[in-house]
């Protein structure tokens, strides 16, 4: 079986008045479905170039892209729309939820432009999924941050992507609700969702089970996690 992700000599080079800055220096990684994976590394190192090509929200430079087998710059731009929408879910730091509109309406907008005829039963059992049923009338904006990101996780579960982006989900978040974050993702990945998580925090990426690290627009690191977190009280998972 070929692998959902596979890359292979990734570059990606911004040009601004003919100034080239160079942030991917060449890329190369397989990421199976299934897999729960970290991708680390400090500021300037690539991971957010990175997540984006990823994620279908940035072009490459040069190498190449496969994603279920397909060659990504292949592709038109109705295509990558449709694997965006359909395929792929996106939880990022700043929720990104529409303001004065209520937690269903937000978690339905990938829906919008679907044809399933059973859209109130997928927002609903997406909202169930993040224990926020009691929340599903209320605005976003009289959510606290770790009900917001709650919501940020329905909205991207709710096309029952095959991998869901987690950009920095914790990073705005206190301790309590960034475990409770955390959880979810667990149990997203324990159910079959393959997970791709960027942050800078260790003991964050220590809850994947694989932890890839950038410096400076290089993989320097790949390693499996042998001593992964839980979320129940911060325990180790031996």
């Amino acid at each position: 079986m070929s692998p959902l992700i596979k890359l292979i000599d990734i570059k990606k080079d911004y040009v601004n008045d003919e100034v080239v800055t160079k942030v991917l220096h060449g890329i190369s990684f397989e990421i199976n479905q299934g897999e729960f994976v970290a991708i680390m590394g400090p500021s300037g190192s690539g991971k957010s170039t990175l997540m984006h090509i990823l994620g279908f929200l940035d072009n490459l430079t040069s190498g190449k892209y496969l994603f279920s087998g397909r060659d990504v710059s292949n592709l038109d731009e109705d295509q990558l729309a449709r694997i965006r929408n359909e395929e792929v879910g996106f939880v990022f730091q700043a929720f990104n939820l529409l303001p004065k509109t209520s937690v269903f309406e937000n978690v339905r907008l990938p829906l919008l432009y679907s044809k399933k005829k059973n859209q109130t039963e997928l927002v609903t059992a997406a909202i169930k999924s993040v224990d926020l049923n009691h929340r599903i009338k209320n605005f976003s904006n009289q959510l606290s941050g770790g009900e917001k990101q709650r919501v940020a996780i329905a909205r991207a579960l709710v096309n029952n992507p095959s991998i869901i982006f987690a950009d920095e989900p914790t990073g705005n978040l206190d301790t309590k609700s960034g475990q409770a974050i955390m959880e979810i993702l667990e149990k997203l990945n324990n159910d079959g969702h393959t997970i791709i998580l960027v942050t800078h925090e260790h003991d964050t990426a220590r809850h994947a089970k694989r932890i890839i690290k950038l410096c400076d627009g290089l993989v320097c690191e790949d390693q499996v996690v042998n001593n992964r977190r839980s979320t129940k009280d911060g325990e180790l998972i031996k």
